[in-house]
C-alpha cells in the first residue's frame, strides 16, 4: 500500500505542476506491472489504490510506467539515506531539498586540483598508521578524521593495505591475510 501511496503522491505533484507527459519510474515491480495491466490485482485494498491512480492518469496526455530495480537506482538510495538523516517535527513545515545534477560523481570533482607537494594522496594516513603523527597544520577535526580513516588501513613493512570487511587486506596484486591469532602473511 505504501508503494501505491507514494505513486499517488508523485502523480498528484506532477498534476499540480501542470505536467502532461510523464515517464514514471518505480522500484516496485508489483505497482508497475499492475498499472501496466500485465499483472492481475487481487488484493481488495490494492484495487482501491489502483482505481485512484487510474483516476489521476486521466490528467495526463501521455504516461509510461517503467520498472527500475532498486539496486540500479542510485538516486532513490541517495534520497532514502538523506531522508533517514532528517529529524522531522510535526509542528514545523518541511522545507524542500535543493538538488543539483552533475555530469561526474562528486568524488571525482576534486581530482583535478594539484597536490601541494609530491607526496601520494594517502601520505597522511601512512604517517599516522606508521608513526602515530599528525600533519603539522591539522585541526582537531582533521585529526579525528585521520584517526577514523586510519582504522581502515594496516601497514605491512612499507606497504599500506586497505582493510576489507572480511579482514583481508588488498593492495595491487598482493593480498595480506590476517589470521585469528593475530599473525598475517602476504601472497
Amino acid at each position: 500500500m505504501a508503494k501505491y501511496e507514494a505513486c499517488i503522491m508523485g502523480l498528484q505533484a506532477a498534476i499540480e505542476r501542470g505536467i502532461k507527459t510523464l515517464e514514471l519510474y518505480r522500484d516496485s515491480a508489483l505497482v508497475i506491472y499492475q498499472l501496466r495491466g500485465e499483472w492481475e490485482t487481487r488484493d481488495p485494498k490494492l484495487i482501491n489504490y489502483q482505481m485512484v491512480v487510474w483516476g489521476l492518469l486521466r490528467e495526463f496526455d501521455d504516461i509510461t510506467f517503467n520498472y527500475l530495480p532498486r539496486d540500479e537506482n542510485q538516486m532513490a538510495d541517495a534520497l532514502a539515506t538523506l531522508a533517514s538523516m532528517i529529524k522531522a517535527n510535526k509542528e514545523e513545515e518541511m522545507r524542500p531539498i535543493q538538488m543539483s545534477v552533475y555530469e561526474s560523481p562528486a568524488s571525482c570533482c576534486n581530482l583535478k586540483e594539484e597536490e601541494k607537494d609530491d607526496n601520494p594522496w594517502y601520505q597522511d594516513i601512512l604517517r599516522y598508521v606508521r608513526d602515530r603523527k599528525y600533519p603539522a597544520q591539522a585541526s582537531e577535526n582533521d585529526k579525528r578524521t585521520l584517526r577514523r580513516l586510519a582504522c581502515d588501513y594496516v601497514l605491512d613493512g612499507d606497504v599500506l593495505y586497505k582493510r576489507r570487511k572480511d579482514q583481508n587486506f588488498y593492495w595491487g596484486n598482493s593480498v595480506l591475510v590476517s589470521l585469528r591469532d593475530g599473525s598475517s602473511f602476504t601472497y
